[in-house]
């Protein structure tokens, strides 16, 4: 019997978690190594520089370079207010004074006597990385940033919008077949993450968001209603950056497509507990995946698996399809053939026999157009 390895989706009731919460420049770190922090505990700061603004003072006041120091008001590294005078000249006999005001807040980064350029830097912008799970620190990079580890339940989606939060998981449908509308959606799910089945809408979405719901799981969501929900066309960039009020993950597709049982098992024996999700996603150049992260007091015994493991395919192996025209469907490995087959492309590929779930029906597939679901 053949076995291959895989990218898969992982879907674990209790496992060991790690993540790395990296500064983009180097900063503070805010905790000690063995500190316990919660999700919204802010574990790291640094500050980004300001926007630069060039000015041609000695152009604009009718000078030489080499003079501007004596129209100066300001000298490199003052700070400033916007409209505040920077430069001056008297003119003739003190007559038809001109004024430099500054456009910013900040201050001065550099005058240049060769130019005549004046650049003024907008105030820095702080930074603050949370430790986004409830955890242990167990690792300090220095001036860099930190490593959180929790036992937890982790379940990987297939597509998402939206970024890091967090909050308590509760049921908006009773099956993972029901269809997840705007009357389902309640007021008393503010500030929650919602369980959907094979489908959100895009009006149970827009709902969610006017009362408050930090997040939506769901098996399904339409590609016409999510581009009318995101005013565009995603193309292939990275998803997570989004700031439309929530953060949606989708487990199995696009369509409707039942959320898989275990999947939805694992999320309802979680209800009421206080999850961390990111709906960031990347299919090309480095895969990123959506995740839902479900902190435990302890591992569950005889259940622990670890989530970095590389995924082994073979006979029985459930798997996702992420290729049109089957996107989103489940199936199981059948057969592993050896040989290479030439696709229409002329690229010569390995293949998998699957067989749908849903339907029975038998495909032959190239393996890079299926991801494992993995236990």
């Amino acid at each position: 019997m053949g076995h291959a390895y895989t990218p898969g989706l992982k879907v674990a009731r209790s496992s060991v978690v790690k993540k790395e919460r990296i500064l983009p420049l180097k900063g503070n770190i805010l905790v000690n190594e063995g500190d316990i922090v919660d999700f919204d505990k802010i574990v790291a700061k640094t500050e980004l520089p300001g926007n630069i603004t060039a000015i041609n003072i000695a152009n604009r006041l009718n000078v030489l370079p080499s003079e501007l120091h004596e129209f100066m008001m300001k000298k490199e590294g003052d700070p400033i207010t916007k409209d505040e005078t920077i430069a001056l000249s008297k003119g003739f006999f003190g007559l038809f004074k001109s004024f430099i005001k500054s456009p910013i807040d900040g201050s001065v980064e550099s005058i240049s006597t060769v130019t005549g350029q004046v650049m003024l830097r907008e105030h820095p912008i702080p930074v603050q990385v949370k430790a986004y799970i409830k955890g242990k620190v167990t690792k300090i990079f220095p001036t860099e940033g930190v490593e959180v580890e929790t036992p937890a339940s982790f379940i990987q989606g297939i597509f998402g919008i939206g970024g890091e939060t967090n909050g308590e998981l509760i049921l908006g449908v009773e099956k993972p077949s029901d269809i997840l509308d705007e009357n389902d959606i309640k007021p008393e799910f503010k500030d929650k993450i919602i369980i959907g089945g094979a489908l959100v809408t895009s009006a149970a979405l827009k709902k969610a968001i006017a009362i408050g719901a930090r997040g939506v799981i769901t098996g399904g969501f339409d590609d016409k209603d999510l581009r009318e929900f995101l005013g565009y066309e995603l193309g292939v960039a990275i998803t997570g950056s989004e700031n439309l009020g929530i953060t949606l993950i989708l487990t199995e597709g696009f369509g409707t497509i039942n959320m898989a049982d275990k999947t939805f098992n694992l999320l309802k024996s979680r209800q009421g507990f206080i999850a961390a999700i990111n709906g960031a996603t990347q299919i090309r150049a480095g895969v990123i995946r959506p995740e839902i992260i479900i902190p435990l007091e302890k591992l569950e015994e005889g259940k622990a698996v670890d989530i970095q493991a590389a995924g082994i395919l073979k006979i029985g192996t459930p798997i996702r399809i992420i290729r049109e025209p089957n996107f989103g469907h489940i199936a199981k490995v059948i057969s592993l053939p050896v040989e290479l087959v030439t696709l229409e492309s002329e690229t010569k590929v390995r293949i998998v026999e699957v067989e749908l779930f849903e339907s029975g029906e038998k495909l032959f597939l190239p393996r890079a157009n299926i991801e494992i679901i993995e236990d």
